[in-house]
């Protein structure tokens, strides 16, 4: 009987794993969906190219950095590529492909804000900082055995280890680079530079919904956990609250129902369930979304027209905000009765009797991956800026970074017009 259990957990850890790695064609469509026609192949190239380049440095670097040996609580200090011997544990191999896709996962989200502007091959710098040393430190100190482990802190699918580390380095980016150009006028006023293709950006989010039942059920690592079925109904729900409170925020104020706000909308709300998931009843899994599809709405109007900060396609409230938002609200909507069915025994919020403490374990978690992650690589990135350089110039941004950076178009033999 252990083995066919063993069994089972392996095929449920890879087949969640596929299906988070199929997230990487959602966030491919929602990126280009959002961007403009010109930009297509790029956007279409980091996707698949991060994915490469962070898979052969999370094999090499990463996973030891993050699962390894502790030292002190900060970093991990073996398992580098594996540690493979002639005795293979295939438990290691299927475990590591499944935290693979989640590096990819906080990589990726990196490429949608700092979209239609950085320099491809200085792109893939940055990629190799963050799966091999950004994202696996800030992971060994919650899922690596490290300090905020120590201290008790929960975030059961990563709405901080993977969302928030990709959300703060794509702010991080965002500043670096600075706004696209006719982003902003001299006023300081907004200039709405609108996506190319709502329906592909549509097809991306239903991509990534999708995705989240791997990402969020599949945490479990067991095919037999109890708490699989609680885990997916609150995913469920807090996307679609999350997605029809945007959609109603939007529509008060804008007096029209927004596509591409209702879209984040529906992120947002899986974004911000991902840490507590396991922990939390459907009832508060509503809650939750309808908080995250406010929070996102004000995030983006807040960073792009009082900031001055670009983000074209809106992730770093997504992911940044919202997964800083969902990992505080672990501390306020926990219930020992579903928290316990994955294994967090007796774990209650303060809105269940349990107290500031574990409110207070979650903000000092997420406040210290915020200040490690955006202070981290905001230096990689100015550090690109004043050696190699970031930044295309003027003129390939106008034209468009399909032709200069890839000597192709996307849509070639089309004739598409669009305001650039």
């Amino acid at each position: 009987m252990n083995t066919i259990a063993a069994n089972l957990d392996t095929i449920w850890i890879l087949l969640t794993a596929f299906m988070v790695f199929f997230m990487q064609a959602g966030f491919a469509m929602v990126e280009t969906g959002f961007t403009r026609a010109k930009n297509s192949v790029n956007i279409l190239m980091k996707n698949l190219v991060d994915f490469c380049v962070g898979s052969i440095l999370f094999f090499l670097v990463g996973y030891g950095l993050m699962f390894g040996r502790d030292a002190g609580g900060f970093i991990g200090t073996s398992n580098f590529t594996l540690s493979i011997t002639g005795n293979l544990d295939t438990s290691v191999f299927s475990f590591w492909i499944f935290q693979a896709v989640f590096a990819a996962t906080a990589a990726t989200i990196v490429s949608g804000t700092v979209s239609e502007r950085i320099k491809f091959k200085n792109y893939l710098i940055y990629s190799i900082f963050i799966t091999a040393i950004i994202y696996p430190v800030a992971g060994h100190w919650i899922w690596g055995g490290g300090w905020l482990a120590d201290l008790g802190m929960i975030d059961f699918a990563g709405s901080t280890v993977v969302h928030s580390v990709g959300g703060w380095a794509g702010l991080a980016g965002a500043i670096a680079l600075g706004p696209r150009f006719g982003k902003y006028n001299k006023d300081g006023s907004s200039n709405a530079i609108t996506g190319h293709n709502i329906p592909l950006a549509a097809l991306g989010v239903f991509i990534l919904w999708f995705g989240w039942y791997g990402f969020n059920p599949g945490s479990t690592l067991s095919a037999s956990s109890p708490a699989i079925p609680t885990i997916a109904v609150a995913t469920t729900l807090s996307a679609a609250s999350s997605s029809l409170a945007t959609m109603l925020f939007t529509w008060i104020k804008y007096k029209k129902p927004d596509a591409s706000m209702t879209l984040n909308g529906a992120l947002a709300g899986l974004v911000g369930i991902t840490a507590g998931c396991a922990l939390v009843s459907p009832y508060s899994a509503i809650i939750i979304g309808i908080l995250c599809g406010i929070i996102v709405s004000i995030s983006i109007e807040i960073l792009d027209k009082k900031l001055r900060i670009d983000d074209p396609v809106g992730a770093v409230s997504v992911h940044g905000v919202c997964g800083f938002s969902g990992t505080l609200f672990v501390g306020l909507f926990a219930q020992s009765e579903y928290a316990g069915l994955a294994g967090f025994e007796g774990v209650n919020g303060l809105f269940f009797g349990g107290g500031w403490d574990l409110l207070l374990i979650q903000l000092t978690g997420a406040l210290s991956v915020f200040a490690w992650t955006f202070g981290t690589m905001l230096l990689v990135f100015l550090l690109i800026k004043k050696t190699v350089g970031l930044r295309v110039s003027r003129e390939t941004e106008l034209k468009g970074l399909d032709i200069d950076e890839h000597g192709m178009e996307a849509y070639s033999g089309f004739q598409i017009f669009q305001n650039d």
